[in-house]
């Protein structure tokens, strides 16, 4: 380690940053990003590789060319530190909203990246020093926060890599894998839905607040979540005023409803479901999607009045016997679910769409009505 210290000072130009030129050692500049929910971790490293200069040091990496545990790095009397988690400069990690990392708070921010590498478990360290040379300049009192995790055996892999290996709407987990070894940090965004609302929120009090499209999608997806139902409120109100841009229009009426009836508001929501429905310009697939939508909610009597309300409007048409279809089968009523659906196959407008009913008209021949 001393001769690689020497090596790397007699080579300034690898820290010049302001002038091109190769990595030293050849360890290519990486970066990873994912969007977790709302929010965005990166990781920016430098890649080695497993064979350098003709040498294959497979098998030789862990527990030797990566020590276990705390090293002495033979340079700025750093007697005990940890691994770069990379090569060259710091490893960087950097999220743009406090998250959770092994079931830990990190703040928003960046964060050197280093490892104490164990057989067993390797303690995970984010720093804030950021801008220094790998772990020469480490020091223990810059730590934000230690995190440990259990490595595992992995497929081959010649350069050292971190991937996103597994992600959920809101938690994923990046692994460093080289050689055969992963080490896996699982991040979470707790509050994903809460940070949705309120960048919403924000961004409602720009140019984007002036489409009416926007609010509406804001209170959908805020009733959607289940949270802050004030503010979902607040959003359907403003998407229906016409005196600040917005369109009572059937959708938006619907939303307000909903929003209405979420807020305890039941006597409001009525009157704004009925005016909804009573839309002239309320199309047979508006009228489909408002069932659909309290179907997904157990509403069945509710979803049928609907359904019927579409029929009588739109007698005949494609949407409409597929609402219906879809409404007999959620009472257990197989026959009628049935005779629909059939109709609905002979003005059916695609190719997918006919597959679809097709599914669905052999399942409900076969006595099952979970078609919705």
């Amino acid at each position: 380690m001393k001769l690689i210290a020497a090596i790397l000072l007699a080579t300034p130009a690898a820290f010049a940053a302001d002038f091109t030129s190769p990595p030293s050692g050849e360890n290519q500049r990486s970066t990873v990003q994912q969007q977790i929910g709302p929010v965005t971790v990166s990781i920016n490293y430098s890649s080695p590789r497993v064979t350098r200069n003709g040498v294959d040091r497979r098998g030789h990496i862990w527990g030797q060319l990566v020590p276990y545990g705390m090293s002495d790095l033979g340079f700025n009397n750093c007697k005990s530190c940890p691994w770069r988690a990379g090569a060259n400069e710091n490893t960087v990690f950097t999220t743009d909203h406090d998250v959770l990392v092994q079931g830990q708070h990190l703040g928003k921010g960046k964060y050197g990246l280093h490892m104490i590498p164990g057989k067993d478990e390797f303690t995970v360290i984010f720093s804030n020093n950021t801008s220094s040379w790998g772990s020469f300049f480490y020091n223990p009192k810059e730590d934000v926060l230690r995190v440990t995790t259990k490595p595992f055996k992995s497929p081959y892999h010649e350069w050292l890599t971190y991937e996103f290996v597994e992600r959920e709407p809101e938690k994923a987990t990046v692994a460093l894998e080289w050689e055969e070894l992963s080490i896996p940090i699982t991040v979470t965004v707790p509050d994903a839905k809460a940070i949705y609302v309120a960048t919403m929120k924000e961004e409602l009090r720009g140019p984007a607040g002036f489409d009416w499209h926007n609010y509406q999608q804001a209170a959908d997806y805020a009733l959607k979540s289940k949270i802050e139902a004030p503010t979902a409120l607040a959003f359907a109100e403003r998407a229906t005023d016409p005196a600040v841009g917005g369109d009572a229009n059937f959708g938006t009426m619907m939303t307000l409803a909903s929003a209405q009836a979420a807020n305890g508001q039941k006597d409001a929501a009525k009157k704004t479901f009925d005016k909804a429905l009573n839309d002239p310009a309320a199309k047979p697939l508006d009228l489909h999607q408002a069932g659909r939508t309290l179907l997904s909610q157990g509403k069945t009597d509710e979803a049928m009045k609907i359904f019927k309300l579409n029929a009588k409007r739109f007698p005949n048409q494609w949407p409409v016997h597929v609402g219906l279809m879809r409404g007999y089968a959620a009472e257990g009523d197989n026959g009628k679910a049935l005779e629909e659906a059939k109709l609905a196959l002979q003005q059916a407008p695609d190719e997918g769409n006919k597959k679809s009913l097709q599914a669905m008209i052999e399942k409900l021949q076969a006595g099952q009505n979970n078609i919705n």
